[in-house]
């Protein structure tokens, strides 16, 4: 179901007057910054760091008469908030690729993924075969097989949740905020909110993995 168009971001694309629209984008700046600026902090370095690529997400959120958020007020599928943390994560990597090179981001997002997926398999896993399956260093090729499947499996059924679900589990398990600052991200009503939604997300990846035979013993 389509939702609502933030109140911010309707007011922005509706205003044709260049004065006016400077006005609309100081609103749309102040009511989203604590996201991209969260966004922005995520990718590590120092104070200046952080701001260049805020500065960076800003610039391209309002290149080309709002192209980006147009692509959002013209779809509206999907929580805004979720759409804008997507958007800027993007926009920084592409503004660390530019700065350091494409390898260093790429290898950082490699290694941050996987042990994200490492501890999911922990909590969603009953079967200790199945979790010791994540660490392969001195197993021999059949484990080393059989973690790569159970690794790719994982990431078909995260890659299937909703966009809400997959934000989620990124900011608890890959960037590892406490619920409460989750909360406050994803506008939910409460840290115990997010807990709940938690629960029903490693529930529902159980079942995939059972689902697509990942939880059995066999090879």
């Amino acid at each position: 179901m389509d939702l609502p168009v933030p109140y911010e971001l309707a007011h922005l694309l509706g205003h044709l007057e260049p004065s006016a629209r400077d006005d609309a984008w100081t609103a749309f700046v102040r009511a989203n910054s604590r996201l991209i600026l969260y966004v922005a902090h995520s990718l590590g370095g120092d104070h200046d760091d952080v701001m260049d690529r805020y500065a960076f997400v800003l610039e391209q959120l309002r290149r080309d008469d709002f192209h980006r958020l147009r692509g959002y007020g013209a779809d509206g599928r999907g929580k805004f908030t979720t759409w804008l943390v997507v958007v800027a994560r993007r926009l920084c990597l592409d503004h660390h690729r530019e700065k350091y090179g494409r390898t260093r981001g790429e290898n950082e997002g490699r290694e941050n993924g996987h042990r994200m997926r490492g501890r999911l398999v922990d909590l969603i896993s009953d079967d200790a075969e199945l979790t010791e399956l994540v660490d392969t260093s001195g197993d021999g090729p059949e484990e080393r097989l059989r973690a790569l499947q159970l690794d790719g499996a994982l990431q078909s059924a995260i890659a299937s949740l909703e966009p809400d679900d997959r934000l989620l589990l990124r900011l608890r398990y890959e960037d590892e905020l406490p619920a409460p600052q989750i909360a406050r991200i994803m506008s939910c009503r409460s840290q115990f909110d997010v807990y709940r939604r938690l629960r029903r997300v490693l529930d529902t990846l159980r079942t995939l993995l059972i689902r697509n035979g990942v939880g059995d013993s066999g090879p």
